[in-house]
C-alpha cells in the first residue's frame, strides 16, 4: 500500500458535516428535499443504475465506488475507505499487518512497487522499485484501484499470491510470494568505526521515535557513552505519521519550527515546533541520506534538519511530496484520507513536486543500481498537485529547470546494499563526517 503520506487525526466537524451530507445524498433521496443540482444528480444516476443496469447491483458496493471515484479524482493520495480498509490502516500505523511487504503506488496507467519492506517475501525474492505488477494470481490490475491490489495481495500468512513482474528491458515474468506477518521494525542502527553512529528509518509509525531514542542511547553506550557523528538513512522511506517525522526531527533541535501546515482556512494553519532543549546530539555532526524513493514524512525531517543547519544531506532529489493528508472517521462507515494542507519547511518552502535537493549529490555506483528500474516521483503521478511556491507566495524556491536537472540524476539502488558495509552512499557520509570532526567542527545549529 502507499503510504507515502503524512497523516494527523485532527477533528474536522465542518468536513465531518460535509462528508455525512454527501453520504445521505448518495444513499437516498436527498433530506428534505434539498436543491443542490449536484446531489440531485447523483441521485438520479444511481437510481437509473439499480434499475436498469443489466445486473443487479449492491447498494452499498456501488456508494462506496462512488465515493472513491469521487476522491481519488481529486489528487493522488485523497481516498475514501470503508470500515475495514480503515482498520488495515490504523493495523499499519501501529507496524503489523499480514501480506507480501512492498510499498505500492499506481500512476494513470500501472500498479507499481514505490519499494519493498526490508526483510520481507518481497524483498526476499528480489522485487524491486519500480517494477510493474501486470497481474495478480492471473487477473490483470490495470483496471484495479491501489486499496483492490492491496487487498488481493494481502491475505492468511502462509499463503501463496502469484504476481505477474513487468521490468524495463525484460519480459513479464512470475514470482510467487508466500504472505507472512509483517512485523515492520522502523528505525534500524549500527555504530561504524570512529564512534559513528548509523540510523535508518524505513517508515514513520507510532512508535518510531521511541525505536530511534533507543537506537541513539544503545550506540552512545557501545561508544563508550558518547557518538562523534551520525548518519541518519532515510533512503527508500516512504513516509508516514506526521506526528513522529516533527518528534524525530524534534530530537535535533532546541525548539524553533520543525514544519508549517496551510490549509484553505486559518482554523486549518499550524505551526509544529521542536522542544526547548530538545537535541540529543548537541554539538554532534549529522548526515542525512536521501534518494528519489524519499517521501512525505521523510521529507519532513530532511528539509528541517537542511533549513535549520542542523545536518548535511546527501544523495539524490527526494520523491517530493509537500501534501498532508488527513483521516476522518465515518462513524462506522470508514473514513475519509484527505488532503487537507500543504507542507512547508521552516524556511517556507513548499516541496510538492520539486523535493529536496542534497548539499552533496551523491549517486550509487553502477553495480550497486537498480538496472532499468523506473524512477517514480510525485509529479509523474496522474492529479499531482501544483506546487504554489514559497508560503505567503512569490516564486518557487526551485527552477523548473533546477528540477529538471536533478530528476535526470535520479538512480534506484538495490535495496540489499543500503547500510551495508558495500553501501557506497554510507561510506562517503560517514568519510564526511570524520573530517568534520578530524577539523573539530561541531553540528551546525540555529
Amino acid at each position: 500500500m502507499n503510504t507515502a503520506l503524512s497523516m494527523r487525526r485532527p477533528t474536522l466537524s465542518a468536513l465531518f458535516g460535509t462528508t455525512l451530507l454527501l453520504l445521505a445524498g448518495c444513499s437516498g433521496t436527498p433530506s428534505g428535499g434539498s436543491s443542490d443540482p449536484n446531489l440531485a444528480l447523483i441521485h438520479q444516476v444511481m437510481t437509473k443504475v439499480q434499475a436498469s443496469y443489466v445486473e443487479p447491483v449492491d447498494t452499498a458496493q456501488l456508494t462506496k465506488d462512488s465515493l472513491k471515484g469521487m476522491l481519488t479524482g481529486l489528487d493522488p493520495h485523497s481516498d475514501y475507505m470503508d470500515e475495514n480498509e480503515y482498520e488495515d490502516m490504523l493495523a499499519d500505523s501501529h507496524g503489523e499487518f499480514t501480506g507480501i511487504g512492498a510499498e505500492l503506488t499506481r500512476d494513470e496507467n500501472h500498479l507499481k512497487i514505490l519499494s519493498p519492506i526490508d526483510d520481507t517475501p518481497s524483498a526476499l525474492a528480489g522485487v524491486r522499485p519500480g517494477d510493474v505488477i501486470l497481474r495478480i494470481d492471473g487477473e490483470p490490475t490495470d483496471a484495479m484501484n491501489l486499496k483492490d491490489a492491496v487487498d488481493k495481495l494481502r491475505g492468511p500468512a502462509g499463503t501463496k499470491v502469484r504476481i505477474t513482474i513487468l521490468r524495463t528491458g525484460q519480459k513479464p515474468f512470475d514470482v510467487t510470494l508466500v504472505r507472512a506477518l509483517i512485523h515492520v521494525a522502523s528505525v534500524k542502527s549500527h555504530l561504524e568505526p570512529g564512534r559513528i553512529g548509523y540510523v535508518r528509518i524505513t517508515t514513520f509509525m507510532e512508535k518510531t521515535q521511541g525505536e530511534f531514542v533507543d537506537a541513539i542511547d544503545r550506540m552512545r553506550r557501545e561508544a563508550g557513552g558518547r557518538l562523534d557523528g551520525l548518519v541518519v538513512d532515510l533512503r527508500n522511506d516512504p513516509g508516514g505519521l506526521l506526528d513522529s517525522a516533527v518528534n524525530v526531527a524534534g530530537d535535533f533541535l532546541d525548539g524553533g519550527t520543525v514544519v508549517s501546515i496551510r490549509g484553505r482556512s486559518p482554523g486549518e494553519n499550524e505551526t509544529f515546533d521542536a522542544r526547548n532543549s530538545g537535541d540529543r546530539l548537541r554539538g554532534v555532526p549529522v548526515v542525512v541520506i536521501i534518494n528519489g524513493a524519499s517521501a512525505s514524512a521523510s521529507e519532513i525531517v530532511a528539509g528541517a534538519l537542511q533549513d535549520r543547519h542542523r545536518a548535511a544531506i546527501l544523495g539524490t532529489r527526494s520523491f517530493g511530496k509537500g501534501s498532508v493528508q488527513t483521516i476522518i472517521p465515518l462513524d462506522g462507515q470508514g473514513a475519509l484520507r484527505l488532503t487537507t494542507a500543504r507542507y512547508y519547511t521552516p524556511s517556507g518552502r513548499s516541496i510538492q513536486g520539486a523535493g529536496i535537493s542534497p548539499d552533496q549529490v551523491v549517486l550509487p555506483p553502477k553495480d550497486e543500481q537498480v538496472a532499468d528500474a523506473t524512477i517514480v516521483h510525485e509529479n509523474d503521478l496522474h492529479g499531482a498537485l501544483r506546487n504554489t511556491g514559497p508560503e505567503g507566495g512569490g516564486k518557487s524556491a526551485l527552477s523548473a529547470a533546477a528540477t529538471q536537472q536533478d530528476t535526470t540524476e535520479d538512480v534506484a539502488i538495490d535495496p540489499a546494499i543500503i547500510g551495508t558495509a558495500k553501501d557506497y552512499q554510507l561510506a562517503v557520509a560517514v568519510k564526511r563526517l570524520r573530517e568534520m570532526v578530524a577539523r573539530g567542527q561541531p553540528g551546525e545549529r540555529s
